[in-house]
């Protein structure tokens, strides 16, 4: 292992796979609906898995951005003072989890604003140490689907000869060109390191903010299906009904909105109808 390398990946246990998955999951760029983040985490509850490794977060973050005080906070650590005394303070965490039963190492972390090629060191090492040989990133963007259909997925492969396999699954062949991600970098990476890499990416709807329950209950029901994972997603399932609920009620009483909103959905069904009829 690179000298540096070791010392910016803290392992505290090894686990060893012999045809291991690793599952990436990034804030920022590509969390909208927190889909990434929200969908890792949530996968490392419901397998159990425990931490194994971290990255150290010092050399990859802008902590004292210049500019406005919005635009600086946005940079800062996350802080907790309470009656006069400092009660936390919360650097950007990269945590690795393993759940050695399913040869599966799940990642969740903060996408580098700097220094992205010893990040991504980390990243390839780790893989290589535990016999990980698939890499997936799960991520999401903003677009057209209506929060009341389940949310477009597409992808994108290191290893060309894998997609239509993934179509089988229901995923579109990604489409792009503009700003690249961290991850895109990892997979124009990823043949050289002797690992396949996959990227599933969620349309989600552009007009929502918050966590998408309903985006990540779609997207672990997916993912589920490809890594073959006996999941119970009935907690994800209520809290997708629930959410779904709460925001058509309030959008009932934005007419504007919600006449917006059947339009995308009118666009949805017409697409998919268009996708069915033309098959694969």
């Amino acid at each position: 292992m690179n000298p540096k390398t070791k010392e910016l990946l803290r392992i505290r246990r090894l686990p060893k796979f012999v045809d291991g998955t690793l599952v990436l999951a990034f804030t920022g760029w590509m969390d909208g609906g927190e889909v990434s983040t929200g969908t890792v985490e949530r996968l490392a509850r419901l397998v159990d898995a425990h931490p194994v490794a971290e990255i150290d977060p010092d050399p990859f973050y802008i902590f004292n951005f210049p500019g406005s005080m919005e635009i600086a906070a946005m940079f800062r650590p996350s802080v907790e003072i309470r009656d006069g005394v400092v009660r936390s303070f919360e650097m950007p965490s990269n945590i690795f989890y393993a759940h050695d039963p399913e040869q599966l190492l799940l990642f969740v972390g903060s996408e580098p604003n700097l220094n992205w090629r010893a990040f991504g060191d980390c990243i390839f090492q780790m893989a290589h140490q535990t016999g990980v040989r698939r890499i997936l990133f799960v991520g999401s963007f903003g677009g057209t689907v209506p929060h009341t259909r389940e949310p477009r997925l597409y992808v994108c492969c290191s290893e060309q000869d894998r997609l239509p396999e993934l179509e089988r699954y229901r995923m579109r062949r990604s489409e792009y060109e503009g700003p690249g991600s961290f991850t895109t970098y990892l997979m124009a990476q990823a043949e050289s390191r002797g690992v396949e890499m996959i990227s599933l990416v969620a349309e989600i709807p552009a007009y929502l903010q918050g966590a998408n329950p309903t985006c990540i209950e779609a997207v672990t029901r997916r993912l589920s299906k490809i890594l073959h994972l006996p999941l119970d997603l009935d907690s994800l399932r209520c809290a997708s009904t629930e959410w779904e609920l709460q925001v058509s009620s309030a959008i009932e009483e934005n007419p504007e909105l919600e006449l917006r909103v059947h339009e995308l959905e009118e666009q949805y069904d017409n697409d998919l109808l268009q996708q069915e009829t033309e098959g694969p």
